[in-house]
């Protein structure tokens, strides 16, 4: 099992910047890719951004060059760098997991842009 918490959401002008945090506990050596999704009220779970356990890094298209993600495998934790915020960005963000057998997920964090 993996567990994974969320930190770091909150709210934010339109413009700002924040950045979310996931710290991944449990059999973490069977991770291999991790990323973050979010979901707006009334839509569906959407990628946001994906890194491999070497670091390469993938975007939505909608987040590319605002957004960078990172991970750091001695602390078992990925970030996502929000920068240039949109309110089209509120929504509720979940980090995840990949393993050879399956998927996890954290709780979500909130993250709400005001115009």
């Amino acid at each position: 099992q993996v567990q994974l918490v969320e930190s770091g959401g909150g709210l934010v002008q339109a413009g700002g910047s924040l950045r979310l945090s996931c710290a991944a506990s449990g059999r973490i050596f069977n991770i291999n890719a991790m990323g973050w999704y979010r979901q707006a009220p009334g839509k569906q779970r959407e990628l946001v951004a994906t890194i491999t356990r070497g670091g390469r890094p993938s975007y939505a298209d909608s987040v590319n060059g605002r957004f960078t993600i990172s991970r750091d495998n001695a602390k078992n934790t990925v970030y996502v760098q929000m920068n240039s915020l949109k309110p089209e960005d509120t929504a509720f963000y979940y980090c995840n997991a990949e393993t050879n057998l399956r998927a996890y997920w954290g709780q979500g964090t909130q993250v709400t842009v005001s115009s």
